[in-house]
């Protein structure tokens, strides 16, 4: 295999794209990476070294030429591309055109140019909770867990999963065949996640309480960016190197953050940026049905003649209140991952980076 390798990154613009990016660029047969995002922030050409030259291709997943083009001469791809939206604001058919339609893109354009490897970030909302809310309590890899997934955004992450997958083994036109892997995240969190930042703002305008709407027995991972797209360069090397091992295969991003009562994680961040935070009390979940249900009342009673700012939505709230977390080591056996950040210095690296973006 030729060294000198050049990676695409799709959403390498995005919070763990741009760390993938990183990380990707320290790589010593990693002679490109190619970064193809619809904002284009020239900042990640900061990550260009004297081995690795970072090239940043503004484009929409959406445009099949500008894709074409972005990808000629690349050898592995890392799909990171997508519209994230828990609060359900964005239009389905929108997100589902970017975060479906657009994996496709990504395939077809894999297998017209040969580009036999492709790493997708996908979601563990694409598992669950379903709208039963079902719990999930440490489950793998290999767990069955069934019914309608909750999260709209989480629909089109399992519809595009299952591009994904199908995908695996598919002929490409040198006669080659394409591989593919899944990486599951959950909570991510990490320096430029501005739902942390925002969620601090708001917390002070709350008199400094931090409250929260998970179940004191609760239990979600959350992972730290940096390990997720660790996790990510792991799996995109070992997957041109042992193609029949990791193809087809789905892996959940982990690290030791901790799992149980999973707000705590936001209150240690928060407290550890400013120590005046308190932690408060567990918002009832009939309380917040309720007051999402006045509020659609309230908004469509006003949408006439006013647009009000988005609130919590029912699918985000089931989500929040329902245990569903994993524990597994498959990543390790499979390509040898192991976290570059423990929970303390994942912890650090956070809160110095709120500080200073609160600071600004």
């Amino acid at each position: 295999m030729d060294e000198a390798q050049v990676y695409l990154v799709t959403g390498g613009c995005g919070f763990i794209g741009e760390h993938i990016v990183e990380l990707l660029s320290k790589q010593d047969y990693v002679s490109e990476v190619r970064v193809f995002d619809v904002a284009a922030n020239e900042e990640v050409k900061k990550f260009t070294t004297a081995t690795t030259h970072v090239t940043v291709m503004k484009g929409d997943i959406r445009d099949y030429k500008l894709l074409l083009a972005a990808m000629q001469g690349v050898h592995v791809v890392i799909h990171t591309a997508a519209t994230v939206d828990y609060r359900n604001t964005v239009p389905f058919w929108e997100m589902k055109a970017v975060n479906v339609g657009g994996t496709e893109n990504v395939l077809r354009a894999c297998c017209f140019l040969s580009i036999p490897y492709i790493v997708y970030t996908s979601s563990v909302a694409a598992v669950g909770p379903n709208s039963q809310r079902d719990p999930m309590l440490r489950g793998t890899e290999d767990t069955k867990y069934s019914g309608e997934v909750e999260l709209p955004y989480g629909k089109t992450k399992a519809m595009a999963e299952k591009l994904v997958l199908e995908a695996n083994g598919r002929k490409l036109s040198n006669g080659g065949k394409l591989a593919t892997c899944i990486i599951r995240p959950n909570t991510v969190y990490g320096e430029k996640e501005t739902v942390l930042k925002h969620l601090y703002l708001h917390v002070k305008a709350k008199n400094g309480v931090l409250n929260y709407l998970e179940p004191e027995d609760s239990e979600r991972n959350s992972t730290y960016v940096g390990n997720v797209a660790w996790m990510h360069v792991l799996a995109a090397r070992s997957l041109s190197l042992q193609p029949d091992l990791l193809a087809g295969q789905v892996y959940y991003a982990y690290d030791d953050t901790p799992t149980k009562k999973s707000f705590l994680v936001r209150y240690q961040l928060l407290f550890g940026m400013d120590p005046a935070i308190r932690l408060g009390s567990h918002v009832p979940y009939w309380k917040m049905w309720s007051l999402i249900h006045i509020y659609r009342i309230i908004k469509t009673l006003l949408s006439p003649f006013w647009k009000l700012h988005p609130f919590l939505d029912l699918s985000l709230l089931n989500t929040i209140a329902t245990t569903f977390s994993y524990e597994t080591d498959k990543a390790f056996r499979h390509f040898g991952y192991k976290p570059l950040y423990s929970w303390e210095e994942s912890k650090f690296r956070t809160i110095e980076w709120l500080k200073s973006a609160i600071g600004n």
